[in-house]
């Protein structure tokens, strides 16, 4: 088989993927197929069938160990929870480095250190904090790299934590911890205080100076505030910690606990653990697609899910001495974690007529779940016939677990307490962002994100012209129907805009029944969303049982995700042209600040129009110990030019906060501590400046400037399309969606969590 004939000719974009990610040196399809199935020609086949692939990490290094390679089978790891010591928490940067290095992502819990304040026995007198920690993390994760991308990071805090609120808080400032996600640890019993709006005591106990940090605090409120936080930046997310525990095969088993969640909080892992993925395709499951007598072939299904649970054990045992840490082999032995999961859901449902959200859908999902579920713990059992059950199993323990007893038929059952279980986790959901974006299917178990997607083109006129480009599944219905408008679709082509937020829950708690593991999903909700439906949105998804949530609100600060609405949308022969650059008069309103940075003072002055306040002009100028004036000069200039070109101060912000960190910048604050916001000098130019323009956008909003004449511009041919606040893709420019829990491009296939 040819690679076009297994992604179609007209999906250049699966093509382009699989040649930058996946393909090693010039291997074709057929050889790369045999790297990555190492011999086992049932799932070489269901490959080939495109129902079933492997995770990102076995795509690409699968049998390149045996070319000398340092590589990692494994897309996630969550490494041992930080001791409250300097030796400790340095110790874990490296394990966290040495794991980048190998190409794994992450997941560290700060909760066994020290709050802010806390009596330690050294020159500092008091800790600064468990969240101070973090930036070392982060930096650890953006210094490493992994083939072009960046390592992945989770961090969580326990709820009860007395830091819980400057973790939350953290993000906030969109400078600080930029290459992590967050998460905090959500208690039952923290859940029902804020039900019953009562206090919730914060604790740490410092075990070396045996030092108690007691403080109460109203659950609601804090609850409010997370969720307000959420609301604004999209994060902190939420890890319903005790359902996470109890809702797996190994609940009863006392010497397993988990350690924290992986980057993207679909595999919950104990110290060490380590997970393989792999994921079914839903939609190539669905017999006489978009007819009356559409169904779902759940024989073949159950067929490719026990093929599945094999082949991840086959990865499993040939990865185990390539894991980049001895405690990680050692874990990964001892309980034999796979995470088989699922994508295309939304276009199965579609494909077989069924609305997502529906109780229709609810009933389908639960019987497809049931069935994976099934059908994979009996292939496990069958395995640990053949081969052994993982070292640490206990058969009395797992078959008297609650998710056990759901989701096992009499055969499986009794199979298992035969022969027990060869591992001891087995599904999850991972974002698959990259995988669905080759096959050119919805990713996880996620609607699909907008039946449309705007393009723009620059016409031989140099005008740009805008074009709808169909979401694959939407494309393939209309052409079959011959449907011209996309209004014309049926009523069962919701999307993630427009789904409401408890149908999209209930789908999420539906497959959460089944799943042992968890799920990396995420509800986007749109602009107009209120803080106070997200607090609902929370507190409906602890009652459903879910693991975990995370919300992204289209236009919240965090500016992350494509925005599908129109009026946002410059169209061609509106705003400044091409070359366009407008002419600074003298009716301005100017600004001035004084920065520290690494290398002595730096003056900012700052002018903005009086009407709009727009940024104009900006001039630095540095004092006696300021740095290289050159480039201060060069710098301002081109903030100057940028903005009078017509491109907003957040874009231009946003280029200047991704100049990384500076050596001197670094020492400075460390020693002085008196250096001005960021991490280098453009960093603190760009703080500066949204620091006045906000000044500025205040005294206009409250009437203190006179009607001033507009700025003239110099007129030139062609448009400029400037789309304020929507972030590209680092590869193509294009811009991003979120899906998934994950920024993925719907252009180039970028994904940031591969």
């Amino acid at each position: 088989m040819e690679l076009e004939e297994w992604l179609g000719k007209e999906n250049q974009l699966g093509i382009d993927i699989w040649n930058k990610k996946y393909k090693d040196g010039n291997e074709n399809f057929e050889q790369w197929l045999e790297r990555i199935s190492d011999g086992n020609q049932e799932i070489a086949q269901l490959i080939r069938e495109r129902k079933f692939l492997f995770g990102g990490r076995i795509l690409s290094n699968r049998g390149l160990e045996n070319l000398g390679r340092k590589v990692s089978l494994s897309n996630c790891y969550v490494v041992e929870p930080p001791e409250d010591n300097i030796e400790s928490i340095f110790e874990c940067a490296k394990k966290l480095a040495r794991t980048y290095s190998y190409g794994g992502g992450c997941g560290v819990d700060i909760s066994r250190l020290s709050p802010r304040g806390a009596r330690i026995n050294n020159a500092a007198k008091a800790t600064s904090g468990a969240v101070s920690f973090m930036e070392l993390y982060a930096l650890v994760t953006e210094l490493i790299g992994q083939n072009g991308r960046r390592g992945a990071l989770m961090i969580s805090i326990d709820c009860s934590h007395p830091d819980v609120m400057e973790f939350v808080d953290l993000k906030t400032d969109l400078t600080k911890v930029t290459k992590a996600n967050i998460s905090v640890r959500i208690t039952r019993e923290f859940m029902e205080a804020v039900k019953n709006n009562e206090d919730f005591e914060l604790f740490y106990k410092r075990e070396a100076t045996n030092e108690e940090i007691r403080t109460k605090v109203n659950a609601r409120k804090l609850f409010h505030h997370i969720a307000k936080v959420n609301w604004d930046y999209a994060e902190p997310g939420a890890l319903f910690w005790d359902r996470v525990k109890e809702w797996n095969l190994l609940s009863n088993t006392a010497e397993f606990s988990y350690a924290g969640v992986n980057p993207c909080a679909e595999e919950p892992l104990p110290a060490g653990g380590s997970c393989l993925l792999g994921s079914i395709n839903l939609a190539e499951f669905v017999k006489e697609p978009f007819t009356e007598l559409a169904s779902f072939d759940y024989e073949g299904f159950k067929a490719c899910v026990k093929a599945a649970v094999k082949a991840l054990n086959e990865v499993l045992e040939e990865g185990l001495p390539l894991h980049p840490l001895k405690e990680q082999q050692d874990s990964v032995a001892d309980w034999r974690q796979i995470g088989l999961g699922i994508m295309g859901l939304a276009d199965m449902m579609i494909k077989l007529g069924v609305t997502y959200g529906s109780q229709e859908a609810l009933e389908l999902s639960h019987k497809i779940g049931f069935a994976m579920a099934d059908t994979a713990i009996g292939a496990s059992a069958l395995l640990a016939k053949q081969l052994g059950p993982y070292p640490k199993c206990s058969i009395d323990d797992i078959v008297e677990t609650p998710y056990f007893k759901v989701n096992t038929s009499e055969a499986t059952v009794e199979l298992v307490r035969k022969y027990g279980l060869r591992n001891s986790q087995l599904l999850t959901i991972a974002p698959t962002g990259t995988l669905s974006t080759m096959l050119g299917i919805s990713g996880g178990i996620e609607p699909i994100y907008a039946n449309y997607y705007e393009r723009k083109t620059e016409s031989l006129h140099g005008s740009d012209v805008y074009y709808k480009v169909y979401t694959k599944i939407v494309d393939q219905f209309m052409k079959d129907h011959k449907i011209a408008d996309d209004r014309d679709l049926p009523e069962y082509f919701v999307t993630a805009m427009t789904l409401e937020y408890h149908e999209r829950i209930d789908m999420q708690a539906a497959w959460q029944t089944h799943i042992d593991a968890s799920i990396s999903s995420t509800v986007n909700v749109p602009m107009q969303f209120t803080v106070e439906e997200t607090q609902n949105l929370y507190l409906y998804a602890y009652e459903m049982g879910l693991k975990g949530i995370t919300i992204f609100r289209d236009g919240c600060k965090r500016l992350s995700i494509l925005s599908t609405d129109n009026s946002q949308t410059a169209k061609a022969g509106n705003g400044l042209e091409r070359g366009e650059i407008i002419l600074v008069t003298d009716d301005v309103v100017g600004k001035k600040r004084k920065l520290i940075t690494g290398c002595g003072s730096l003056h900012c002055i700052a002018l903005f129009d009086p009407d709009t306040g727009d940024l104009l002009e900006t001039y630095l100028s540095k004092g006696s110990t300021g740095g290289c004036n050159n480039f201060m000069i060069g710098l301002s200039r081109m903030i100057s030019i940028s903005a009078r070109g017509g491109v907003d101060i957040y874009t231009i912000i946003d280029q200047l906060n991704s100049t990384g960190s500076c050596p001197s910048y670094t020492v400075r604050k460390a020693t002085k501590g008196d250096t001005s916001k960021g991490a280098c000098c453009p960093m603190a130019v760009g703080n500066a400046l949204l620091d006045m323009y906000h000044e500025v956008q205040e005294e206009i909003a409250q009437g203190k400037k006179e009607e001033k004449p507009m700025a003239k511009k110099i007129e030139k041919p062609k448009t400029v399309n400037l789309k304020k606040d929507k972030p590209t893709c680092p590869e193509c420019g294009e811009f991003l969606v979120f899906e998934g829990g994950c920024n993925v491009c719907k252009s180039c296939g970028w994904s940031k969590c591969m």
